[in-house]
């Protein structure tokens, strides 16, 4: 989920995200720039400006990192950080849009990236509430029984694991009435901004630098680099400049296949009845819109969804107080016993694509000019992902999947 409004109020009205009252979240940062040149600037400090920031630092040169907003407080505040390997669109579904072969990398590649993000996590130590968790894909409006069925026979044959429940074995493990589910391992959950300001910090330790709030007002690409001009008249130099703005896009970047939506999330407060097992489960389910949910490891629900195909409506405070008092009513119903109060509830506006796979690619007609964007709902996943494939076209490498996440135009 990307970008919403973020106040500085405890107010239900406002829409203020559970994860800013986190410990642990605070990034140093300059409100200068300090110097006019640099090998690479990263617009967006969010998680994705963050996993690529960590993962250039490590190459050498001079980064700068800027955000028109305080560190960590735009798409990555309005997160509810299921952190799936599991992508919007079936895998059998994908494989029809842009073949077989192609769709089962793309959802190995994401495995793949949530296990290499657990191992980062662990390397350096970060503190972000991280938890192995199982996801239960439940049968909806969009994708019933039958559908899932098929998902769960594409993803064995593409060597992904993963279970099929049918509607006694799901009522009789999970107490849910649905006709069908796809149980998995290998997913995960954490806080965002924690996650997110780790890697930050673990950047400037390096030599990365972080300004804010500053404003990229004009760019200017040639195949010498890049200039870039800031909303107060400084002028920036660099190598290269990479646009990981959430679904804030530069009218530069094709739009075709990519739309931007409203969505709407909610936050219990800790200490929420629920079954022991949703401890460890991610819970989504194939409908559209679909409803997802978990327990945070302060025993709060975090559940969303009630998306709507508008850029604006999470904007509108009516729908805010509305959608979010149907995800309680959603929630309440599917998991029997499930017992909480709404302490935190908040809107924004996510981009997504028409294969649900993002954009990670050069800018077209814009040398040494790259963006990250349309990440529907697997952001942290496929930042993770991003950081490998930016890192490898910085360097003049070759990254096995990066024909999957290229501009359509």
């Amino acid at each position: 989920m990307n970008d919403a409004p973020v106040t500085t109020t405890r107010d239900l009205r406002t829409g203020r995200p559970v994860w800013l009252d986190s410990p642990g979240i605070g990034v140093a940062c300059r409100g200068r720039i300090a110097r006019s040149a640099y090998d690479v600037v990263i617009v967006g400090a969010g998680i994705s400006g963050a996993m690529l920031a960590y993962r250039l630092r490590r190459q050498g040169g001079k980064v700068l990192v800027v955000d028109r907003r305080r560190p960590l407080h735009g798409s990555t505040a309005a997160s509810t950080a299921l952190l799936q390997f599991e992508i919007d669109t079936p895998l059998f579904a994908l494989s029809r849009t842009i073949g077989r072969e192609a769709a089962r990398r793309a959802w190995r590649r994401s495995v793949a990236a949530v296990g290499d993000l657990h191992r980062l996590v662990r390397r350096e130590r970060i503190r972000c509430g991280w938890r192995d968790a199982r996801t239960l894909y439940l049968a909806g409006d969009a994708y019933g029984r039958i559908a899932l069925r098929a998902e769960a026979e594409a993803r064995a044959a593409a060597g992904i694991s993963g279970s099929y429940l049918d509607h006694a074995d799901l009522s009789e493990r999970f107490g849910i009435d649905r006709t069908g589910a796809i149980l998995s391992a290998g997913s995960a959950q954490a806080d965002p901004m924690q996650l997110a300001a780790g890697l930050l910090r673990r950047a400037v330790a390096k030599g990365v630098r972080i300004c804010a709030p500053v404003e990229i007002a004009a760019i200017a690409a040639s195949g010498d680099g890049v200039a870039l001009a800031t909303a107060d008249g400084t002028a920036i130099a660099a190598r290269a400049a990479v646009f990981c703005t959430g679904y804030e896009i530069l009218k530069a970047i094709p739009d075709q296949g990519h739309a931007i939506r409203s969505t709407w999330a909610l936050a219990s407060a800790r200490g929420a009845t629920a079954p022991d097992w949703l401890a460890d489960h991610l819970v989504w389910e194939g409908a559209d819109p679909y409803l997802y949910l978990r327990r945070s490891a302060d025993g709060r629900i975090i559940a969303g969804g009630e998306d709507e195909p508008w850029s604006e409506a999470h904007a509108d405070t009516r729908l805010l107080r509305e959608k979010t008092r149907r995800i309680a009513r959603k929630v309440r119903a599917l998991i029997p016993g499930l017992r909480f109060r709404v302490a935190h509830r908040w809107a924004g506006a996510f981009g997504e694509s028409r294969t649900g796979l993002p954009f990670i690619d050069r800018v077209p007609g814009h040398p040494h000019c790259y963006a990250v964007m349309g990440f529907g709902g697997n952001g942290i996943t496929y930042s993770m992902i991003a950081s490998d494939i930016v890192a490898a076209l910085l360097a003049g490498e070759d990254d096995p999947d990066a024909d999957l996440y290229r501009f359509r135009v």
